[in-house]
């Protein structure tokens, strides 16, 4: 992006919202309360309750996140112009392991190396140096080594140096090493940086989790009573990251390696080896054998070819639970004995030690492929550390498969190394599984052969092809086989894993992540613990959440679909921890409640939380009604947040639980949720599970909807901090202003599709702003220089109509949160309205017009940039605040006018056009070359009906629509019907290009294509605007007719809507025009005068040849008495009048061509005036 010339116009911005920031703080104007709002009947129009995910306090809040709170901030701004009583609050979440883990890290550091920290110098390596082989790891080609300053923010081992690159000093870098400090530290700077963008947020509301805050921890702990005494939590096994050596769960506080990582699931297939067993499996004849490969992708099973094994690897074949042989790494073994895989915990009883290569060949039986028998092949890239060390292939989706395969198929040396018959490679083809658009139906074959990768050894390009493949598989991909035919892979990819399950041929296995080590040297395995979990399988609480969700507004169908696939395959969840920040669980204190459980019904909080703290984040400062954190017990909270829940025993005087209670009566239950979609599958999905739990009988408290959104890309690349293309909150408010980042980013996307913050975009509405805002000041001070009296010229009509229409448009956008639509809608064609009026209008903008559209204008773009529309606001001298003004009323809005409007516009482009053509050079030879002279005039020519073979085209085509249902048959069809008819056999060249014109207007303006005739007055309209045509395309004069009075080619093209044109120059003879003002910077020219010229018509060629003269009423004509000798005696300075005499401006000027002479007749009088005039501009 080119660098910047100056920063004025964010300066001027910025100054202006720190102005509204400071109104609306000092007039408490996004402070609500329900007893107040009751009192002042201020809640007849409603209430609209909005919240966005509480962002996790472990650093400074990026554009990402700002993208998605924006869907929360433009809905609530709209809804306050609706007049509804609106609460948007923001709580921080600080519940979980990453704080506590990086701080613990700190700490260990600082035990290390000392403080500050005297790190062992490493010798930097290039960015893939510690991709492991097969690993996705994209190469930059235009990078070769990152920056040392993105590689300490993206990408350090060291959280000494990650604390580093944000800013701060080794002093304060040691206070980090405990976890309360992060607590101190990052949520007021989160509120800081929200407040900057002007977030209508009521911040008393506020609150940081975890049990730092004793009123939070208190609403915690009754939630989870609640959900226990209604039989939502149970206790039982779950996966967990654990420890062998130390016989107990290995948390991150418990690790040497491996913070943060967590259990991975797979689907494991059985593969079952045919008799006769290879001869290394002889001895276990009679038992079932299966290879055992761990996948991800169980959908794409139906496309598997073959088996892979590494030749030099050790495999194992161990005892089963039920007596199976499964064959798989040791590693992965292990990990299997801990998951229940084997009759005793932790034992793997090894019943077979074998090489790769002992087994290759073997005959396999794979589930759900369409081949009866594949068979055991090499690969030499299996990874011993990921997996079972045995895979599937599926070649139609997996480029290493393709590759692999393609090497064996190739390469008869490869398969006599390893003793492959031909039989086992050459007939096995890759079946289409899925078809992803763009791309095809064997995804993998399509890129492999794009990216012309030649061998499973082009490591680069197919990790390149894999990147590509995956997501766009997952996201787009479309499956093809039968029973799940058209369906999305991420609706149905938890069906399908379900069904192998079922059916025995697979199973759940689970490993870490990556590897974990821990504190004892031993690497950890992933291990069935008995936890606390939340039963979300439970099928009547299932099925009460799908009730939920079918009365929830989801904006997109593809949220619903997610929601549906989620909530469908969703299980238990375990909802506690050993290690991290939080609220302990309530009956069984060892355990803390972890981040995704805590965090799912704290919007009701959000109601009563002012209340109750103080406005103080901490919840450590007094209490408005004076309630004590120990006086909320579970029976309070029960009176507070149920209906009919008796009163408690308390010392809490009843009008204070009561006003709580109004509190989250009026506010509940929440209108919007908005978050990106991400979090559809978690913590939305958590989100109506434990809204249907907590208030089960009461469907008017259940969520009302539910926004997903996109991720956001930054200047069409992901955003990333160790690549640099990435922006904070704060960085971007300083770059763009608060207005002008709020504007881009209403700009960036409203589907779930991600969407894109471009900076160059963010920096052209900056310009747009600061223009809008000048152009009001304009119309400010010369109002009284605009017209007045009646606004009902032609385009005066057209202007109110339009505007009338964007209210309407914008209105439904803003409803159905399109905001990039009602941008466009509300702000872009508005304003591109008011620019058109102003081009047309040449008899001046009508004062009442200008300022009903300055304030409906400055309305519309409020949510949207409040502090500008607050700044204009302001300006018109209106008393309130903008935040206190109601949604414009749209008027009248005549269709037709804006469509005949449209249609002047179209002409007025057509016309440019073809005077351009016009102009052009004739064709011929380069020497003859020349422009052609500039035409004076122009005819212009309109048809009232069809020519004959259009007319019987069209009702052709119309009685088609009517009969079918308002769409139109195949060309064929229509192409037989009109061929067959002998009025048209002679312009059939013609038809069907009209008919393919016609149906491309169909599918832009509708069925009104198809009319016989204009529904507005073609001609009327023309003349209407015939002055701003002329002026428009420099032309002397335009004259408008019928058709049917030109030649038969006019009335042939010419038809209703599309007007035909003829340009020409109108004879003249040439005369000089003086100009004898000293040092007045005008000159000499020479112009034709044209039969029937008046002086103003004169004057008006004059001013497009001298640009200089701006105002035609300035300049008089003059002739010379003596036409002959006047022009050759010398001017006299200050007496250029002299022997002149002034043109009248009724005179007309006459012309003989043949003679080449001028003369002009007034009041009856002839004068010649020879081949010189003089002109004055004063």
């Amino acid at each position: 992006m080119a660098g910047r010339k100056g920063t004025a116009k964010v300066d001027f911005l910025k100054e202006i919202e720190k102005e509204a920031q400071q109104k609306w703080e000092a007039e408490k104007v996004f402070e609500v309360s329900a007893s107040r709002l009751e009192k002042q009947k201020q809640s007849s129009k409603g209430k609209y309750f909005v919240t966005f995910p509480y962002p996790y306090m472990n650093g400074r809040l990026h554009l990402g996140h700002t993208f998605s709170l924006s869907k929360c901030e433009f809905a609530v701004g709209y809804q306050r112009l609706k007049g509804k009583s609106c609460l948007f609050p923001f709580g921080l979440h600080c519940t979980g392991m990453p704080i506590k883990a990086c701080a613990d890290k700190l700490k260990r550091e600082i035990e290390l190396y000392g403080c500050p920290p005297d790190f062992p110098e490493e010798e930097e390596e290039e960015e893939e140096s510690s991709a492991k082989p097969g690993d996705i790891v994209v190469r930059d080609k235009a990078k070769g080594k990152k920056s040392k300053a993105a590689a300490k923010a993206g990408s350090s081992k060291y959280q000494w140096d990650i604390m580093k690159s944000l800013g701060l000093s080794d002093d304060d870098i040691v206070k980090f090493s405990e976890a309360e400090h992060w607590l101190d530290y990052f949520p007021p700077l989160a509120v800081q940086d929200l407040k900057t963008i002007g977030l209508k947020v009521d911040w008393r509301r506020s609150f940081i989790t975890t049990d730092v805050n004793p009123y939070y921890d208190s609403f915690v702990r009754w939630q989870f009573l609640t959900l226990r005494e209604r039989n939502k939590i149970k206790f039982g096994k779950r996966y967990t990251i654990y420890s062998p050596k130390d016989g107990q769960p290995c948390m991150d506080h418990d690790r040497q390696t491996g913070e943060g990582v967590g259990p991975q699931e797979y689907t494991l297939v059985k593969l079952k080896v045919l008799e006769p067993y290879p001869s290394k499996l002889s001895g276990l004849k009679g038992k079932n054998i299966f290879l055992v490969a761990a996948t991800l992708r169980p959908e794409t099973m139906f496309g598997q070819t073959n088996c892979w094994v590494r030749p030099d690897m050790k495999y194992i074949g161990f005892e089963t639970a039920n007596g199976d042989i499964f064959i798989c790494t040791q590693r992965a073994a292990r990990n299997m004995s801990y998951q229940g895989f084997t009759k005793h915990n932790g034992v793997v009883p090894v019943v077979k030690e074998l090489m790769g290569e002992e087994i290759l060949g073997a005959s396999l039986s794979a589930p759900l492929t369409c081949y009866k028998v594949v068979y055991v092949l090499p690969m030499l890239t299996i990874k011993e550390d990921k997996g079972t060390g045995v895979v599937t292939s599926v070649p139609s989706d997996s480029p290493d498969d393709l590759a692999a395969l393609r090497d064996l198929k190739k390469k008869q040396a490869l398969r006599t190394k390893f003793g492959i018959r031909d039989d086992m490679v050459l007939p096995f083809e890759p079946v289409p599984v899925l078809e992803i658009p763009g791309i095809g139906n064997l995804p993998a074959v399509t890129v492999c052969d794009e990216l012309k990768i030649q061998s499973q050894n082009d490591r680069e390009k197919l990790a390149e092809a894999k990147e590509k493949l995956y997501l766009r598989g997952f996201y787009d991909g479309v499956m093809l086989v039968d029973g799940f035919k058209g369906q999305k892979i991420q609706h149905v990819k938890k069906t399908i894993q379900k069904n192998m399950i079922d059916a025995g041929d697979a199973l759940i296995y689970m490993e870490p992540e990556k590897q974990v080590m821990s504190r004892s040297a031993d690497e950890c395995v992933v291990a069935l613990c008995d936890q606390w979990y939340l039963d979300y399988g439970d099928e009547n609480w299932k099925k009460q959440t799908f009730q939920c969700l079918k009365n929830m507004e989801t904006f997109c169908e593809e949220s619903r679909k997610n929601f549906e696939a989620s909530l469908d395959w969703l299980q238990e969840h375990a909802c506690s921890r050993t290690y991290g920040l939080g609220t302990r669980l309530p009956w069984d204190e060892q355990w803390l409640i972890e981040s995704l459980s805590d965090s799912t019904i704290y919007m009701a909080f959000y109601t009563v939380a002012h209340l109750l703290q103080g406005g103080d984040l901490n919840g450590q400062a007094e209490s408005p009604l004076g309630i004590r954190p120990q006086q909320m017990t579970k029976d309070v909270w029960d009176y507070v947040f149920f209906k009919d829940a008796p009163f408690p025993k308390t010392q809490i005087p009843k009008e204070k639980l009561d006003q709580l209670k109004q509190e989250f009566e009026f506010w509940y239950p929440v209108d919007l949720r908005a978050s990106g979609k991400d979090l559809i599958p978690n913590h939305l999905s958590y989100y109506i599970y434990n809204h249907v739990a907590m208030w089960p009988e009461q469907s008017d408290k259940w969520p009302v909807s539910v926004r997903a959104n996109g991720h956001l890309l930054l200047n069409s690349e992901k955003m990333s901090k160790s690549t640099g293309n990435f922006l904070t909150l704060s960085q971007a408010v300083d770059k763009f202003s608060a207005d002008g980042m709020r504007l881009a980013l209403a700009d960036a996307g409203d589907t779930v599709e991600d969407a894109n913050f471009v900076e160059a975009m963010a920096d052209a509405g900056i310009l747009r702003l600061y223009t809008w805002v000048e152009w009001v000041k304009e119309m400010l001070a010369s109002c009284s220089s605009l017209r007045s009296g009646p606004a009902d010229s032609f385009n005066d009509r057209v202007f109110a109509s339009e505007m009338n229409a964007g209210i309407i448009k914008t209105d439904q956008n803003y409803e159905k949160m399109m905001f990039k639509e009602a941008l466009k809608t509300g702000f872009f064609e508005f304003q591109a309205a008011k620019d058109k009026y102003r081009e047309l209008a040449t008899e001046g903008m009508h004062r009442e017009l200008v300022f009903r559209f300055i304030e409906v204008q400055t309305i519309l773009l409020t949510p949207f940039c409040p502090h500008l529309c607050e700044h204009i606001w302001t300006l018109l001298g209106k008393p309130d605040s903008i935040m206190h003004a109601s949604w414009p009323v749209a008027g009248p809005v005549d269709e037709s006018l804006i469509r005949s409007s449209q249609y002047l516009m179209e002409v007025a482009h057509d016309l440019r056009l073809r005077l351009k053509n016009y102009m052009m050079p004739a064709k011929g030879k380069k020497t003859d070359k020349q422009p052609a002279q500039r035409p004076s005039h122009c005819t212009i020519y309109v048809a009232k009906n069809y020519p004959v073979w259009q007319h019987i085209t069209l009702t052709t085509l119309r009685s088609h629509f009517e009969a079918n249902n308002g769409k139109l048959p195949d060309n064929k069809v229509i192409a037989s019907e009109l061929g067959s008819l002998p009025e048209l056999k002679k312009y059939m060249k013609k038809v069907m290009p009209f008919v393919a014109m016609i149906k491309e207007n169909m599918e832009k303006k509708g069925p009104r294509v198809l009319d016989l005739e204009l529904e507005f007055d073609e001609q009327a309209v023309l003349m209407e605007n015939i002055v701003y045509l002329t002026n428009s395309l420099e032309l002397e004069h335009i004259e408008v007719k019928f058709a049917s009075e030109a030649e038969d080619k006019v009335r042939e093209e010419c038809c209703p809507g599309k007007p035909l044109n003829v340009f020409r120059t109108e004879p003249g003879v040439p005369v000089s025009l003086v100009n004898p003002q000293p040092s007045s910077g005008h000159f000499s020219t020479k112009i034709d005068i044209r039969q029937g010229d008046s002086c103003e018509s004169i004057i008006r060629r004059l001013m497009k040849t001298d640009r200089g003269i701006k105002d035609l009423s300035k300049v008089k004509l003059m002739r010379f008495d003596d036409p002959l000798l006047g022009p050759r005696r010398v001017p006299v300075l200050g007496r250029e009048h002299s022997e002149k005499t002034l043109i009248s401006e009724n005179a007309v000027f006459h012309v003989d061509l043949v003679s080449k002479k001028v003369h002009l007749t007034e009041n009856g009088l002839r004068t010649d005036i020879g081949d010189t005039m003089v002109y004055l501009v004063h």
